[in-house]
């Protein structure tokens, strides 16, 4: 989401850097994996396509901080209230169309 940014501070021998990916621009958001002993951030669109990409050594990397933009309740609420109802099939209110949610890390089999 546009705001949200990734700090990646990075040992360059006898000091250290900092590194900063920010999401600029409306609809865009910052990704971080880690594959093959290399660390990617990329800022990627809301399709998919990424915009820009920094790539560093996992072995250098000494922090990976990641900034969300901080989100309001109220703004939070209304877009699931707003975006719920369209998909809700049925006209009875609370007619099964709600999933509820787990928490994270339980078993889904269980």
């Amino acid at each position: 989401m546009k705001g949200d940014r990734v700090e990646i501070v990075v040992d360059a021998g006898d000091t250290t850097r900092t590194y900063e990916v920010v999401a600029d621009r409306a609809g865009r958001r910052v990704e971080t994996a880690v594959r093959r002993g290399v660390v990617e951030v990329s800022e990627v669109t809301r399709s998919g396509g990424v915009v820009r990409t920094a790539r560093f050594m996992a072995n250098r990397v000494l922090a990976l901080v990641e900034h969300p933009v901080p989100r309001t309740e109220e703004s939070e609420r209304e877009g699931r209230v707003a975006g719920a109802a369209g998909r809700r099939s049925g006209g009875a209110a609370g007619g099964g169309g709600d999933i509820p949610g787990r928490p994270l890390g339980e078993d889904p089999g269980a």
